[in-house]
């Protein structure tokens, strides 16, 4: 073999393994070229075309576990992996609820919100978009590099691929975390999350690179890399009570996938998440000025707990819509004009048209049920009805007379009343059976007169502590009310129907 070829060998290899210094020293010796500078030029047309090469040093993080993602939180399950490796304790969950990232979107962390979760978690890594021209492939090439050299020390990176070489409107992508590369096989080692079996799977390095840049523009494409260089790592955050971000996130990206037509506004309104058809500064206002008014007093007087489940409020816009939809959605056929709970559906469930009142009526049944389960029908509709027209009172909800009065007093002078004891014990099957709607109107009225006496709190707490012994409430109402004879208790309550009026 001749000097020649023997030195051209050896640049090959320090061009290879990045050694630009050496290569340009066996380069004097061969070729007798002083000048640096012209060495310089000439190593860099090299390194470019070099990055095409399959000879590139081999490097593998071993030890990373696997996490499958939840939906939309591909990002964030890359970063758990090597969380996880470092034995520290943050999940999926713990970033996105960190991240800043509006949850009504639907969709888990941008590389620039997951960056900051990273940063929030004590990870010094720096989320990185950066253009490359994809004619060339010199810019491609050196992020590849800078890849390989933070995996020779033991940091891996979270890219953003598309999944289809093809596929330029693939804009999006989707996260990996390349933990390795195999310079033998010229193969990038990566973790999927988004596979139950995506651990250690690997791909070309020239497959990789045709994968790598996201965008629609040939030409000036973008790569997407966050390198996950440990710093001061902090705890996760303590967990409270109620639902996080990840968990309303969650929950809209569920809704995104499934049930949600387009055209919807999305508001996240704790407890609930709020989705509507009319404008979205409309959907908004009624986010605000009725479910959160709402929630806001319900909580202040009765109930400590959320919902168990995160409930979805679809606000219909008008009556088409709401059978329309009713119907597409859920199945249904609404035997109300106005609105219900379907707890099968996990919703409220709203002709917005008819007013808030109905709604404000629904959100109280989920807080019953989960504060009160053994809620007797009577309390349960008497409450909720209560509030079908209400305002504030010193920053407290107050029920106000309504629509149901005018048939309550007709009930009242037919003598088609029940007495209190057979209303308290009526089951569901009874109560909403024939008559619904005058026991509706009497079990209204009943919480109407205590919230006027002061009482209506003072029961609600003492029911909710005696309901073992007294499953009906009758004998918590009797002694609420100081009444000892109820027959006689009926008469005056009568009398104080009677001299109502509504409007």
């Amino acid at each position: 073999m001749s000097d020649a070829t023997t030195s051209n060998a050896c640049w090959r290899r320090c061009i290879l393994n990045r050694s630009t210094d050496k290569a340009i020293h066996v380069l004097r010796r061969a070729v007798g070229i002083a000048a640096r500078t012209s060495l310089s030029l000439l190593v860099a047309s090299v390194l470019s075309a070099a990055a095409t090469q399959p000879a590139m040093r081999s490097a593998h993080i071993a030890g990373v576990p696997h996490v499958l993602q939840k939906p939309g939180f591909g990002g964030e399950a890359c970063a758990e992996m090597f969380l996880r490796k470092m034995g520290v304790r943050w999940t999926q969950d713990d970033l996105f609820n960190v991240s800043g990232a509006d949850p009504a979107l639907g969709r888990g962390c941008i590389p620039e919100e997951l960056a900051a979760a990273l940063k929030r978690a004590g990870m010094d890594s720096a989320q990185a978009r950066h253009r490359v021209d994809a004619a060339s492939g010199a810019a491609l090439a050196a992020q590849f590099g800078a890849l390989l050299a933070d995996l020779a020390r033991g940091v891996p990176s979270i890219v953003r691929v598309r999944c289809n070489a093809g596929d330029a409107a693939e804009a999006a992508g989707h996260f990996w975390l390349v933990i390795g590369y195999d310079g033998a096989g010229d193969e990038v080692i990566y973790h999927d999350p988004a596979e139950a079996d995506g651990a250690n799977r690997r791909i070309g390095r020239e497959q990789f690179c045709k994968l790598w840049p996201l965008g629609s523009d040939e030409v000036a494409a973008m790569v997407v890399r966050i390198p996950l260089m440990p710093a001061r790592m902090a705890p996760p955050p303590a967990r409270t009570e109620g639902f996080a971000p990840a968990d309303y996130a969650q929950h809209v990206i569920a809704l995104r996938r499934g049930k949600l037509p387009q055209g919807f506004t999305v508001v996240v309104q704790p407890p609930f998440v709020v989705v509507g058809d009319e404008p979205p500064a409309t959907v908004r206002q009624r986010a605000a000025n009725t479910v959160k008014w709402a929630v806001d007093r319900l909580k202040k007087d009765f109930f400590a707990k959320d919902p168990d489940a995160i409930m979805t409020v679809w606000l219909f816009r008008d009556r088409d819509s709401y059978d329309r939809y009713t119907r597409e959605i859920f199945r249904d056929t609404p035997s109300t004009p106005f609105g219900y709970y379907s707890s099968i559906h996990k919703g409220l469930i709203m002709n917005i048209a008819t007013g808030g009142g109905t709604l404000v009526h629904e959100i109280v049944h989920p807080f019953m049920h989960a504060n009160f389960p053994e809620c007797p029908p009577w309390f349960n509709e008497g409450l909720g009805s209560l509030y079908e027209q209400c305002g504030d009172r010193d920053g407290h909800i107050w029920g106000y007379t309504n629509w149901r009065l005018p048939h309550l007093q007709r009930a009242v002078r037919a003598g088609k009343l029940r007495s209190f004891e057979e209303l308290t014990g009526m089951d569901a099957r009874r109560f909403y059976g024939d008559d619904s709607a005058i026991h509706y109107a009497q079990a209204r009225y009943l919480c109407y007169y205590l919230q006027e006496k002061g009482l209506l709190v003072r029961f609600y707490r003492e029911f909710t502590a005696a309901v073992r012994d007294d499953p009906t409430g009758c004998r918590t109402l009797q002694k609420v009310l100081g009444e000892k004879d109820m027959d006689q208790f009926m008469k005056k309550w009568e009398q104080f129907v009677m001299g109502l009026r509504f409007p």
